[in-house]
């Protein structure tokens, strides 16, 4: 059966190409990874044990190591996955032994206004369903560890609320104090419930139904639990993290984290399997690492380092995306997740669109459930070039960290000629390499052109380098952050923001720990209304947060919400079961 994007919908594709799924044996075997060190779910899907195959084959990279990233996000999408789905098809398509590295989608995005992050078109990872409701359940798994934290914090309030010293002491406890007006952690869900950001609990007419107070959700992949199975070198350093989370502060100022509350080891119980890396695969059938899923705006943006790293041990090219834009998702590849892996990247690619570009030169704002306005579907050589302005930002910040970009065009059947020859002239006048790719319609016979131009990159040396020495002091470095790579002129911090970075500056286990900023992914600014490449503006931070188990500090910049709301025209609305085959309808 022909596949055509121009006639199906993703949902279709996928079903369609699921006819042609390789047994996850083939692909494990062709992998090298041996028969005990993978767990089948279904024929099509494994859990692959990193342990096993990595003391086995050295931990050692031999792959030649490629991140995608993207210029600012629009509401016309940039293809930013399928892009990374393309790369690795047009990589197999010259022969390559290639893996592509990505996230798993969230619920949250699933059934609301994104959708899933599987690709799209001709370049996509299958099976799309299984993929997009709960895989293998690891969210549903750091969900669950999430959340038993927050009973335990909420049990531990109660019980010390209701009984003296003496009866603690009976049941082993020493009374932690807890202060609830400095309680840290959240509930987790992993949809958008803007409902639940602000709660409380403990309302029950008695002194057993838990301690009142005001708590909240944010979704999970907004968890530090999240972040930390991201980050996590192994089970034995997943387990170590888990025990530094901070929950809350005693009412003298003190952590209360999860060691404490003695809950460390069962949250790790529940993660015994999600460390594991899922194993699925491409529409055209090259293996793909399916394991993690923060978000950049909010989190630090990638899949796992074990998944990167396994990968990289075993093939000879690895494809991995960084989440939005390289403001946010190539900049926590650039100065975390680098940092943490040990791995750097041989070759980055920056995806735009003609469309998404227009929409940073000033063309009409893109309103939902409306028509495109023509200036997207039309030639507008003067629109297009103001909004390059954004790409040369984004060619700039991938420059600082010492690489210099494939620009990747994600094509559209709209573009003209004179677009595409504007914006590689504009791309390649800037110094990085550039390559018009058409894997949405084509699959890895339309990015052959991409592959080759990323093979040409990896083979030349780069200078990699991160942003900043974790030696100087926090606050400089959100400073430099902001003015090097987002362009601002400064930074504006709140005093309760002063505060917090004052005292973490003042200890030393959280003095040089990495930045992760959370901010906007709709402009290189903390506002999502300047587009392009805006100037003049400095970024305020509200508030600090501390990530003792992941390892970061987070500075909040704006209005950012880590419970995202649910759209008035949901993706749920037109996802529906054929009662006849069970098959699920309507994803995209």
């Amino acid at each position: 059966m022909k596949l055509d994007p121009t006639k199906m919908k993703d949902w279709q594709i996928a079903e369609a190409a699921e006819a042609n799924l390789r047994p996850v044996r083939d692909l494990a075997g062709e992998l090298g990874i041996a028969e005990d060190e993978w767990d089948g779910y279904g024929k099509y899907v494994g859990k692959i044990d990193v342990t096993k195959v990595l003391k086995r084959v050295g931990a050692a990279k031999r792959a030649k190591y490629i991140d995608v990233t993207a210029i600012t996000p629009t509401a016309l999408g940039e293809g930013k996955t399928t892009t990374t789905v393309g790369l690795v098809e047009g990589l197999g398509r010259l022969g390559k032994k290639v893996i592509g590295c990505v996230r798993q989608p969230s619920g949250g995005p699933t059934f609301n206004i994104k959708g899933s992050a599987a690709g799209g078109g001709l370049a996509q990872v299958v099976p799309l369903t299984m993929l997009s409701l709960g895989l293998t359940g690891d969210i549903d798994a750091i969900t669950n560890a999430n959340n038993l934290a927050m009973v335990a914090l909420n049990s531990r309030m109660q019980h010390e609320r209701n009984h003296d010293d003496a009866w603690l002491a009976e049941r082993g406890l020493k009374r932690l104090d807890i202060d609830p007006a400095r309680i840290q952690f959240k509930w987790a869900i992993d949809f958008c419930a803007q409902g639940l950001r602000d709660i409380e609990i403990g309302r029950g007419k008695g002194p057993l139904d838990g301690f009142r107070c005001d708590s909240g959700f944010y979704i999970t992949v907004a968890s530090e639990v999240m972040a930390i199975l991201a980050m996590s070198a192994d089970l034995k350093d997943l387990r170590e993290r888990l025990s530094k989370i901070v929950v809350a502060y005693s009412k003298s100022g003190a952590p209360v984290t999860t060691k404490d509350l003695e809950v460390d080891g069962a949250m790790c119980a529940l993660l015994v399997k999600a460390i594991q890396p899922t194993m699925m695969q491409t529409v055209e059938g090259q293996p793909v690492f399916v394991h993690a899923g923060p978000f950049a705006n909010i989190a630090i943006g990638q899949n796992s380092v074990i998944a990167d790293r396994l990968a990289c041990a075993l093939g000879e090219y690895v494809v991995t995306e960084s989440g939005f834009a390289s403001d946010m998702g190539y900049e926590k590849f650039w100065n975390i997740k680098c940092r943490c892996s040990g791995l750097k990247p041989d070759a980055v690619v920056l995806v735009a669109t003609v469309r998404a570009l227009k929409a940073h030169g000033g063309a009409p704002a893109v309103k939902a459930g409306l028509p495109l306005d023509p200036v997207y579907t039309s030639e507008n050589l003067e629109l297009l070039e103001k909004g390059c302005d954004n790409l040369l930002a984004h060619i700039d910040i991938v420059r600082r960290s010492g690489i210099q970009p494939v620009v990747c065009l994600n094509a559209f059947y709209t573009d003209t000629a004179a677009e595409r020859d504007l914006v590689r002239k504009i791309a390649e006048r800037a110094g990085a390499a550039f390559a018009v790719s058409d894997h949405w319609l084509k699959g890895g016979e339309g990015a052959i052109e991409l592959a080759q131009a990323v093979v040409e990159a990896c083979a030349k040396p780069n200078g990699f380098g991160f942003l900043c020495d974790l030696g100087e002091p926090i606050k400089d470095r959100i400073v430099k952050q902001v003015v090097e790579v987002y362009g601002g002129d400064g930074v504006d911090f709140e005093p309760v923001a002063l505060e917090k970075l004052e005292a973490f500056q003042r200890d030393p286990e959280t003095a040089k720990l990495p930045v992760c900023v959370a901010k906007t992914q709709y402009s290189l600014s903390h506002d999502p209304k300047l587009l392009g490449r805006p100037k003049g503006w400095r970024m305020p931070v509200k508030d600090v947060l501390i990530y003792r188990g992941a390892g970061l500090i987070v500075p909040v910049a704006g209005e950012i919400k880590l419970m995202p709301g649910t759209s008035a025209s949901p993706a749920y609305r037109k996802i529906d079961v054929d009662v006849e085959t069970g098959k699920v309808r309507g994803l995209f």
